[in-house]
């Protein structure tokens, strides 16, 4: 008993450590858990939110400092864990199988409460514990900042030691994708499916924003300020809450709505991100790139005036990449993207892609400004078009079967024969 009272402010102070230890592992798996998207909300939220993002900044500061601490609080704890077993060994009713059963509890006890359990707590509710921790979190990695050239420069040096002769792995080519799905040794159907997302990624740089973006009578936009009682509980299409300058109907900012967890009914727009402009020309792969680079989810684009005429999200680019035949009509009025009605005779939707409506009927189409069928439709009339108007332009003969409001169109297309072509 008298063993016992001696190694209580041991075992107490072994207690300590272990939940300081417990603190930085779930403070490491929280932040690092959190996605891209969480992390622009959280520059926006409260000082605790901001310091979340603060440290985010700076990952190799962040996960530096964290180690540091681990390191030095294990080596504290094994070091008392040492002394407190040499202690029981030591005593008159002790021996070495208390020692060692003691020494593999505390080897278990830090692997389990200070490893296990606070990392499964944190990737559960990350932004929440996130939150909890930036405060203690930051003073923390600020108390080694004096450290931080020491410890790159061991890292550096490991580095150099153990791989010397490392360097960077060249961008791969598309034909190297092209060998690595061949000899991936899975089924046929597979091989397709990675071969035809393959063909989308290519595609990207060929198709116009123009062509793939949602215009302007395919989706609402508000302006500030924003409640959430103006979106009479129902999500946009397309996914994204679209905001207005305050002045004006050009859109300025977006919130993606389903992934937020806690908005408030008034003033959404505190939540909001800036969007990202190109002009109608661009390319999707432009798009996409920029995107990313830029950390942004929506594009507006814009014509040769400055004017919104559509946005494109990630999730049309996405959409682009991974459905096996993309389609726009599709996508937005959940209309098959060319439906034969009769031998030679199709049904699109006024949106259409020309290029698109070329390559399913393999015919070749003449230059032209518009990049619809819609488009070309009303280039030829020189007018809005109605229900029964008819035209011919290029190898196709178009009829307008149903002419809804604000030109949202669906057509019969008939490609002409040679000898139409000539009459």
């Amino acid at each position: 008993m008298d063993s016992i009272f001696q190694l209580l402010p041991w075992l107490i102070t072994m207690v300590v450590l272990m939940a300081c230890s417990g603190f930085f592992s779930a403070s490491e798996a929280a932040l690092f858990y959190i996605q891209a998207r969480d992390r622009r909300h959280l520059r926006n939220g409260t000082l605790a939110e901001q310091a979340v993002a603060a440290l985010l900044l700076k990952p190799d500061r962040l996960l530096s400092a964290v180690l540091f601490w681990n390191l030095v609080i294990n080596i504290a704890y094994f070091s008392i864990a040492s002394i407190c077993a040499i202690k029981i060994e030591e005593s008159p009713d002790g021996g070495q199988a208390p020692a060692f059963s003691f020494a593999a509890v505390s080897l278990l006890s830090i692997i389990f409460f200070s490893e296990m359990l606070p990392k499964s707590v944190a990737v559960l509710k990350p932004r929440e514990l996130a939150t909890l921790v930036s405060v203690p979190l930051t003073f923390a990695v600020r108390l080694v900042d004096p450290l931080m050239p020491l410890l790159r420069s061991v890292n550096l040096i490991s580095r150099r030691l153990v791989w010397p002769g490392f360097k960077t792995e060249p961008f791969m080519e598309v034909s190297d994708l092209e060998r690595a799905i061949e000899h991936s040794g899975k089924d046929a159907a597979v091989i397709k499916q990675e071969q035809a997302v393959l063909k989308n990624i290519v595609q990207l740089s060929t198709i116009r924003v123009e062509e793939w973006m949602r215009p302007r009578t395919q989706f609402v936009s508000f302006s500030p300020p924003v409640k959430l009682s103006d979106l009479r509980g129902e999500i946009p299409a397309s996914g994204y809450l679209l905001i207005t300058e305050p002045d004006s109907r050009e859109i300025e900012k977006a919130i993606r709505l389903d992934n937020q967890y806690h908005l408030d009914q008034d003033n959404l727009e505190r939540f909001s991100e800036p969007v990202l402009y190109l002009p109608w020309c661009a390319t999707v792969a432009d798009a996409l790139e920029k995107m990313s680079h830029r950390d942004r989810e929506v594009t507006v684009v814009v014509n040769e005036f400055g004017d919104t005429i559509g946005v494109l999200t990630i999730e049309d680019i996405l959409e682009t990449v991974f459905v096996y035949s993309p389609s726009r009509s599709e996508r937005l009025l959940d209309m098959p993207p060319l439906e034969e009605i009769s031998e030679g005779t199709w049904r699109v939707a006024g949106i259409m892609s020309l290029r698109q409506l070329a390559r399913r009927l393999e015919v070749a189409i003449p230059e032209t400004v518009s990049v619809t069928v819609g488009g070309v439709i009303q280039e030829s009339m020189q007018r809005l078009a109605e229900t029964g108007d008819q035209c011919e332009w290029g190898p196709f003969e178009f009829l307008v079967v149903e002419a809804k409001e604000r030109g949202v169109l669906q057509v019969e297309v008939r490609v002409l024969g040679e000898e139409e072509d000539v009459l």
